[in-house]
């Protein structure tokens, strides 16, 4: 059953892709990317309670307030980043652990972070469980990243923040990506691309309205 749902899930991102290629200039995922969603068994990352509803192409809450991004999503913005195997990839907001599993698959070298004790808890043992052990984790404020890994080919956000934070750019390999949501929880936000140039200034790009929950910050 899981595996004709996730394959059913599958077409569905790969015709939203589709669908919005106008905004996102993206009309086809890259094969590998398709593969790697193809492969994380999502429902091994969502409430044991929600589990038949794992490969519908939608977020589903994982509590404290918290969402797993839609499929979709997850494979956009994994495609925005153009990972290849071996890429130090930075994570801010590690929720459930799915998107870590997805970056995994590609054979990137992951760190992840998130700030509520309990999900990171609950991400580490499923990721380590599925055996995606290419994947570290830590409990922090994502805002300021995570200094002695970097720098990072790839920085992914998955939620939305007020600005971009500063020192992200700064643990952005030159030539790297990151994608990030911009926009408040009561107004339209923007998945954005930013790309890090040789000489350390960024060029953005704005590829898709979105909806994240807000970056949660130390008080």
């Amino acid at each position: 059953m899981n595996d004709l749902a996730r394959c059913q899930m599958v077409e569905e991102v790969l015709a939203d892709t589709a669908d919005t290629a106008i905004y996102s200039g993206i009309a086809a995922l890259a094969p590998d990317v398709v593969a790697a969603i193809r492969r994380v068994e999502r429902h091994r990352f969502v409430p044991s309670e929600l589990s038949s509803s794992a490969y519908l192409n939608r977020p589903l809450p994982i509590g404290h307030g918290q969402t797993i991004s839609q499929p979709f999503i997850v494979a956009l913005m994994t495609e925005l980043l153009k990972i290849v195997a071996g890429d130090r990839v930075l994570k801010i907001g590690t929720g459930s652990g799915y998107q870590a599993a997805v970056l995994s698959e590609l054979g990137a070298e992951v760190y992840s972070i998130e700030i509520i004790a309990s999900l990171a808890k609950q991400a580490e043992e499923r990721l380590k469980s599925a055996g995606y052990l290419n994947v570290s984790t830590r409990v922090a404020d994502g805002y300021y990243g995570w200094p002695e890994a970097s720098p990072f080919d790839a920085i992914i956000v998955t939620a939305a923040a007020g600005h971009v934070p500063e020192p992200l750019v700064g643990q952005l390999k030159a030539g790297g990506r990151m994608v990030i949501p911009l926009g408040s929880k009561f107004s339209t936000q923007s998945l954005m691309l930013l790309e890090k140039q040789p000489d350390g200034t960024v060029s953005t790009r704005d590829v898709l309205p979105v909806l994240f929950v807000p970056l949660t910050r130390s008080p």
